[in-house]
């Protein structure tokens, strides 16, 4: 029993070694509060309107961030100065109630603001934020590869105005906006619209405000160029962040209308990755995309030989594509009970260190097996399973139309019912279009190589396409 105990404590090492692949978690984009502001390491950029014209301030910002059990406690701090030597302080702190629906597999939360403080000095001019109230909705859609969310926001802030001659009077800010982004091991990218209508003594002014932070990874290849080396070159991730924002202002009373563009970015960041050595890839057509896999550890070969053009296995392209987006493996409950862990599928062993992806793919509905008993591990998988799998880890099954559609291809009749819609969804988005002929072979053996295109055009998609979304189709600026 020691025996058994210390085997399943090793696999349990190693898939959790796995589950941390190569590195650590994308961290999520957000904007700074809601003043349409932009930050890199050392720098923070907002514009204020209160006064009737546009005044830069810049300086230093913190967050911080603290979950308690279901509430989620943000807190803003900004010490700004202008050019000119105006002075801005504002500290502002967030609560959220989170809702975690693992049955709907989606989060809702509830946003007001705990408590404000604000104060804004131009020369012997000062605007002192007296009342603030706030509330935002948002929900978050929780798919195996990615999520996707949404929120609304509206409020109310009401400063008062003490100007040069000592006279007080009070100044209402409307604010109304909404959010959206996603959050992905290669990327993450939130956008935030905001409307400002400011009431004051002198009349009324309009501000709106986007603002896109977005960070992303991205492989990019680094030659070698010494001719007397056991290599010729090697994969790099290269992690790049940057917030851009545009003011678009009408104020009667002061400067007019304008726009105001801010743009911050952060020094990218650069990590080498393992050199492949493969000896059959040379002139092969994939090779790029084979390296490039095999580097960040989705291929984990142990011969120079890859052999591009035998059938791909279902269980290594299941694991291959799970590893590539960072999917965590599932833990096992903890328990006081000595039992022994069984396999969800008769023909997989719970000792595999790659079992783990197996469990929680057809956990998260990614995988089906062959049938109720059998997942067929060394069987070759088809164009129409390994498409399936990349559309349910998206979770854009559902993007397809109301039953009874028909797909372009020719051969739409061969295309089973289960998957029509994966098929439907991966087509539209770019992941894989037909032969020479539109055929789409649905029953097809996927080579090694073909897996291998598929794979890192699936990886580009959450790189490229969903940022291309996200932040360039809804920000007509640059």
């Amino acid at each position: 029993m020691t025996g058994i105990l210390q085997k399943r404590n090793l696999v349990s090492s190693l898939l959790v070694l796995l589950s941390l692949f190569l590195f650590v978690p994308q961290a999520a984009a957000k904007p700074l509060d809601y003043n349409g502001g932009v930050k890199n390491e050392y720098t923070y950029e907002e514009v204020f309107f209160l006064t009737g014209y546009p005044i830069r301030f810049s300086g230093k910002a913190t967050v911080s961030e603290k979950l308690n059990k279901d509430k989620l406690t943000n807190t803003y701090r900004f010490t700004l100065t202008s050019p000119e030597g105006h002075k801005l302080t504002r500290s502002v702190v967030y609560e959220a109630v989170v809702d975690e629906r693992k049955d709907k597999g989606q989060t809702t939360s509830q946003t007001d603001v705990k408590s404000y403080s604000e104060k804004v000095t131009i020369g012997k001019e000062t605007y002192t934020l007296a009342d603030y109230q706030f509330s935002q909705g948002a929900v978050s859609d929780n798919r195996p590869a990615s999520d996707y969310y949404s929120g609304n926001v509206v409020g109310r802030k009401i400063y008062k105005h003490v100007g040069t001659d000592k006279k007080e009077n009070m100044i209402t800010v409307h604010m109304s906006g909404r959010n959206m982004g996603y959050e992905n091991f290669w990327g993450a990218t939130e956008t935030q619209f905001m409307d400002f209508q400011i009431e004051t003594n002198r009349g009324q002014a309009f501000v709106s405000s986007k603002v896109s932070d977005s960070k992303s990874k991205v492989l990019q290849y680094e030659p070698h160029d010494p001719s007397l080396s056991s290599f010729t070159g090697g994969h790099a991730v290269i992690s790049k962040s940057n917030m851009i924002s545009e003011y678009s202002y009408d104020i009667p009373f002061g400067a007019g209308k304008g726009v105001v563009h801010l743009n911050q970015e952060m020094v990218p960041k650069i990590e080498r990755l393992i050199v492949p050595k493969f000896r059959d890839l040379s002139k092969h057509w994939a090779k790029d995309n084979i390296e490039k896999l095999y580097s960040l550890g989705v291929f984990d070969e142990t011969t120079q030989f890859f052999s591009p053009n035998t059938p791909m296995k279902r269980y290594q392209y299941t694991v291959g594509v799970l590893k590539a987006v960072d999917i965590r493996v599932l833990e096992d409950p903890k328990s006081k009970k000595k039992t022994v862990k069984k396999a969800i599928f008769n023909d997989l062993d719970v000792k595999d260190p790659d079992y783990g992806y197996i469990e929680s793919a057809v956990e998260k509905g990614i995988i089906t097996g062959v049938t109720p008993d059998k997942f067929n591990p060394d069987g070759p998988i088809t164009r129409v399973q390994a498409i399936a799998i990349l559309v349910r880890a998206l979770g854009m099954e559902g993007r397809a139309p109301s039953p009874g559609y028909r797909t372009n291809y020719v051969d739409n009749h061969k295309i089973p019912n289960w998957a029509r819609d994966s098929v439907y969804v991966a087509t539209e988005l770019g992941l894989v279009s037909g032969d020479q002929f539109n055929r789409f072979n649905p029953n097809e053996p996927l080579t090694r190589a073909q897996a291998a295109a598929v794979t890192v055009r699936f990886l580009d998609f959450l790189e490229n396409d969903l940022k291309q979304n996200y932040r360039d189709d809804m920000l007509f600026f640059d």
